[in-house]
Order: structure tokens, then sequence, then C-alpha cells
């Protein structure tokens, strides 16, 4: 498995996890991303604004649905 280069800007972004469920997500970007903290979010939630390279924010719906593109920062 070639390991997620954090780097690179196309790295940093799962858009094929919009739909999918959180632990679906979350599953895909340990895979990609086993160093990643993933960390759930409900949608239109106040986040803190510092960058964290490591951090991976999914937000979900009430469903928990995947509602936006999962990033690093």
């Amino acid at each position: 498995m070639q390991r997620l280069d954090p780097f690179r800007a196309d790295a940093r972004s799962w858009p094929e996890l919009v739909g999918k469920t959180f632990n679906e997500a979350a599953k895909k970007i340990k895979e990609d991303y086993p160093e990643a903290q993933v960390i759930q979010v409900a949608e239109n939630s106040m986040v803190t604004m510092d960058f964290r390279l490591e951090r991976v924010r999914v937000f979900v719906n009430a469903a928990g649905v995947v509602v936006q593109p999962p990033t690093t920062g």
C-alpha cells in the first residue's frame, strides 16, 4: 500500500467520501493515512482555525453521512 504524502495538494482531500457514513470514511482515511486523527464534526459546527497536518475533520449530517470532502488540517 502506498502511503499518503500529506504535502501533496491532491492527497489532502477525499471527495469520494461524500455520501458515505462516518465509519466508512474514517476507515478509508486511516487506510490512506494511518497517522491521521479522524474527527467527526456535525455539519455547520464551528471549529478552530489552527492547522494540524495529522488532523482530518469529517463533517457529517444528523444521519452520520459525510456532507463535504474530508481534508487534512
